[in-house]
């Protein structure tokens, strides 16, 4: 039976001049999750890399063979692990972060080269939005729209773990939660995070379906290839 997304450090197109790049999967709080990172070729020929995946010399071949890094992304408060060791690899690359994962990385002893702001002006604009995720007590996410492919790139915003991709007793956890496919969306715990701050959630969604996605890239279980604003709708239903 299949586990996670292999194979792994290849760089699958999803849409134009955007990849998805499937890892090996990584303990968090004990339970192992699928890593996904997404990569974006910017208009001056350079790349964009989002929640990278565990460095090795087949994914950085793979990502070489796209174009030069120029932006390693880490987008929310969890998804930073492997970002430094990219860093060593690309050290013209500039690290950008949502707003306090820096500082949270550092306050736990993590390494983390130093990072700019995601929350400020930043040089893909007009090819990639960025849009900080208010509302939350604990989760600091970033999200991302890329209009030359339609596709909105999330993290844990959504989740849709899909049975048979992980161990049994993940899917049930999955299940639990509220993150199973094919009914995919917000883990549980997440969403009580943004009890006081509905109604900020609720307007970056509307956002999200302001830009007319077509597509939906996610770090864990299946992506939306199609239908997008309809599955944003669904995922957030009890939001909107």
């Amino acid at each position: 039976m299949a586990r996670s997304y292999p194979p792994f450090d290849v760089a699958k197109p999803f849409g134009q001049d955007l990849w998805i790049m499937d890892g090996p999967e990584i303990r968090f709080l004990g339970v192992p999750f699928s890593t996904r990172a997404t990569i974006v070729r910017l208009a001056d020929g350079s790349l964009w890399f989002h929640s990278p995946i565990r460095w090795s010399a087949a994914a950085e071949q793979a990502v070489g063979g796209l174009g030069e890094v120029a932006h390693l992304i880490a987008p929310n408060w969890i998804h930073y692990a492997y970002l430094d060791g990219w860093k060593d690899r690309f050290p013209q690359a500039e690290v950008w972060a949502a707003p306090g994962v820096e500082a949270r990385a550092r306050k736990k002893g993590i390494p983390f080269p130093p990072a700019q702001d995601l929350g400020r002006a930043n040089p893909w604009a007009g090819e990639i939005e960025t849009l900080f995720v208010a509302g939350s007590a604990v989760h600091r996410e970033c999200v991302f729209f890329h209009h030359a492919s339609a596709t909105l790139i999330l993290t844990d915003l959504i989740e849709n773990v899909e049975a048979g991709r992980v161990h049994w007793f993940v899917y049930w956890i999955a299940k639990v939660i509220g993150v199973a496919d094919p009914d995919g969306k917000m883990p549980a715990d997440m969403a009580m995070s943004f009890r006081k701050g509905r109604a900020e959630l609720a307007r970056a969604v509307q956002t999200m379906i302001d830009w007319a996605p077509q597509r939906i890239v996610l770090a864990h279980g299946r992506c939306y290839e199609a239908d997008a604003v309809a599955e944003l709708r669904r995922a957030f239903r009890k939001v909107l």
